[in-house]
């Protein structure tokens, strides 16, 4: 399978703790993946995702912008080419810290796909 992310349908994320916040989902079980997902997230100027919990880990390969992932207080800037593994049962958020939009590759267990 081989395909573009212009091509795939954006989804919002919504809710009183996230601000300019989307994902495509690039490979999931649909496409053969069965325990897996793997996601584009683009948070907007002044995005975050929600600072939030749960038992399953992120892998996270940031691709442009500039922004912070927090994990259990931690602040740390990130930018493109930096990567991430954010364990299970850690309260985390990413932050956009730029004007341009900040965008990485999400990749969580399919129990962690909630949209």
């Amino acid at each position: 399978m081989i395909g573009n992310v212009k091509d795939l349908k954006k989804i919002d994320f919504t809710g009183p703790l996230v601000h300019e916040a989307s994902m495509k989902v690039l490979v999931s079980d649909s496409d053969g993946w069965d325990n897996h997902v793997m996601r584009v997230v683009e948070l907007n100027e002044n995005g975050y995702s929600p600072k939030h919990q749960h038992p399953w880990p992120h892998i996270n390969y940031f691709l442009e912008g500039n922004g912070e992932l927090e994990i259990d207080g931690i602040v740390t800037p990130v930018s493109a080419g930096n990567y991430a593994f954010v364990p299970g049962n850690t309260l985390h958020q990413f932050r956009n810290k730029g004007v341009n939009t900040f965008k990485f590759i999400c990749i969580v267990p399919k129990e962690g796909h909630k949209y």
